[in-house]
């Protein structure tokens, strides 16, 4: 089926499109935008593939589901639109920076500028119905995505996975950690982000394993 996303990402992904699952999915979906408010925007729901080119992704972070409030989703995990307030667990990200790095906390917390530079920022979930958080689960989106994250693995070397939280480490056991740097932590919201997300370093981490494989840094 036709499905509007990258060019780069769509030659490695159109199997996954041709599939039964997938094509359930996305009549699902379609349904639902049709049906009810739902985040993000249609037009944004490949944004991480879209803003991350295939052969410049150097790191993967796995988030969970879309913001489900008003103009916080723009498909791109923990990012928000510019103008928005930053969600605590987004703001504990950039905590974190700050004290591995030294870089001081921006004003915006539209993550582009890292996708730019080759970071897939991949939630489990594409899309999610306004207010109700999980309400898009167990669709056929996590099978996608599971896919994309094998595919890397399979077919790419020197990537580092930033995986936060039992969820995202769940999903990342397909990773072949003979190949790629896996970082696994506390997710970082309020609730758990002391038990080992903060003090972490995945920032610094990260940066010094690229630059051991040749690789440009990442300007967190």
């Amino acid at each position: 089926m036709e499905v509007k996303i990258a060019h780069s990402w769509k030659e490695h992904l159109q199997d996954e499109f041709e599939k039964p699952y997938f094509q359930q999915l996305a009549a699902f979906v379609k349904a639902e935008y049709q049906a009810a408010v739902v985040y993000p925007p249609g037009k944004e729901i490949f944004n991480a593939f879209d803003a991350c080119d295939y052969d410049q992704v150097k790191v993967v972070i796995i988030g969970q589901d879309p913001y489900h409030g008003p103009g916080q989703a723009n498909g791109l995990c923990f990012s928000v639109h510019e103008g928005v307030r930053m969600p605590p667990s987004l703001m504990n990200i950039f905590k974190e920076i700050h004290q591995d790095l030294g870089k001081p906390i921006p004003a915006t917390g539209n993550l582009e500028r890292w996708a730019k530079q080759g970071v897939l920022l991949l939630n489990a979930t594409l899309t999610v119905r306004a207010s109700t958080p999980g309400s898009h689960q167990n669709k056929g989106w996590e099978t996608f995505t599971d896919a994309v994250i094998k595919k890397i693995s399979d077919e790419k070397e020197n990537v580092v996975f930033l995986l936060w939280g039992a969820y995202a480490q769940k999903k990342g056991e397909v990773i072949d950690r003979n190949k790629h740097l896996v970082l696994m932590s506390a997710h970082p919201s309020p609730f758990s982000a002391d038990r080992g997300f903060f003090g972490g370093k995945h920032f610094s981490k990260t940066n010094a394993y690229l630059k051991s494989k040749g690789l440009a840094e990442i300007d967190w």
